[in-house]
C-alpha cells in the first residue's frame, strides 16, 4: 500500500503591518491626549463666551429684532443683489477664463529654450505679480483715458485680475510641471514630441493633479477680488449691497452685508465642490 506523501505546509501571506503611528509626528500618550482634550474644551468654552457675548451686545443693540431681518424677504433687495451676483459672475468667469489662457502662454515662455522669450516672461511675471492688485485696476481704469481709449468699469476691472492672476497661476503651472520627474519629458522627446506638444500632451495633464487645490484656491482669490470693482463704480454684489444700506438706511446695514457674505460663500463653497468632484474624476 503505497501513501501519499503530505504535502509541505503553504506559508502564511505576510502583509504588511498597519501603520499605528504617524510618519510626521508621534502619537500622543495617555497624558498628552488629557491635555489635548483640556485645551480643546477650554477653546470651545472661551470661543462659546466670545460668542455669546457678541450675541448679547448686538441683542441689546437690538440688532437681532426680527423686524431688523425681515428686509432680507423684501424682493426688491432680493432682486437688486442678485443683479450684483450675476455682475460678480460675468467679471469673474471671464477674469478666470483669461487668466488661465495668459497664463498658459506665460508658462510656454517661461519655459521656453529660448532665453529672449525666458526673461521677458519672467520680467512680466514679476511686474504683475508684484504690483497691488488695486493699483492696476486704478492704472487701467484712468491711464487708459489719459492716452485716449475708454476702457469700461467691466473691463477694467476684468483686464486688471487678468494681468494679476495670470501672472500668479503660470507661477502655479510652472511649479506644478517641474515637480514632475525628468523622465517623463525625456520619454517624450524620445518618441519625436517637441517641447511644446510634450508640455500640452504630456506634462500640463499630469501637473493638473498636483495643481489643482492651488488653482481652486486662486479662483475663490479672483471672485472674491471682483469687490473691487466697488472702487471704480462696477455695480457688483458689494456696490449692489452698498446701494441697498443707502437706500434703506444704516440700521439694516448688517442683515444686508451678511445676505452679501452669505452669498459670496456659497458661490465658493459650491466652486470647492466642483473641484473636490473633478479631483476625484482625474483619480480615479
Amino acid at each position: 500500500m503505497t501513501t501519499t506523501p503530505a504535502r509541505p505546509a503553504t506559508p502564511a501571506t505576510t502583509r504588511p503591518a498597519p501603520v499605528t503611528s504617524s510618519v510626521l509626528f508621534d502619537s500622543p500618550g495617555p497624558r498628552g491626549r488629557r491635555r489635548i482634550r483640556n485645551g480643546a474644551v477650554a477653546a470651545g468654552t472661551v470661543l462659546a463666551l466670545i460668542i455669546a457675548s457678541a450675541l448679547f451686545q448686538l441683542g441689546r443693540n437690538g440688532v437681532l429684532d426680527a423686524e431688523r431681518w425681515a428686509v432680507l424677504l423684501n424682493r426688491d433687495l432680493a432682486r437688486l443683489l442678485l443683479h450684483g451676483l450675476w455682475s460678480t459672475l460675468q467679471v469673474a468667469l471671464v477674469a478666470m477664463v483669461l487668466s488661465v489662457a495668459g497664463a498658459l502662454l506665460l508658462v510656454a515662455a517661461r519655459l521656453s529654450d529660448r532665453s529672449p522669450l525666458r526673461g521677458a516672461a519672467k520680467i512680466w511675471i514679476e511686474l504683475f505679480r508684484g504690483l497691488p492688485l488695486l493699483v492696476l485696476i486704478f492704472m487701467i481704469f484712468l491711464g487708459a483715458p489719459a492716452i485716449g481709449i475708454d476702457v469700461p468699469t467691466f473691463w477694467a476691472l476684468v483686464i486688471g485680475i487678468t494681468l494679476y492672476n495670470s501672472a500668479v497661476i503660470c507661477e502655479i503651472f510652472r511649479a506644478g510641471i517641474q515637480s514632475l520627474p525628468k523622465g517623463q519629458a525625456e520619454a517624450a522627446y524620445a518618441i519625436g514630441l517637441r517641447k511644446i506638444e510634450t508640455q500640452r500632451v504630456v506634462l500640463l495633464p499630469q501637473a493638473i493633479n498636483a495643481m489643482l487645490p492651488a488653482l481652486v484656491a486662486q479662483v475663490v482669490i479672483i471672485l472674491k477680488e471682483t469687490s473691487l470693482g466697488f472702487v471704480i463704480g462696477y455695480t457688483e454684489l458689494l456696490r449692489e449691497g452698498r446701494v441697498a444700506v443707502e437706500y434703506l438706511g444704516s440700521t439694516y446695514a448688517i442683515p444686508v452685508y451678511v445676505a452679501v457674505a452669505a452669498l459670496y460663500l456659497l458661490v465658493n463653497l459650491a466652486i470647492s465642490r466642483m473641484a473636490r468632484r473633478l479631483e476625484g474624476r482625474l483619480t480615479h
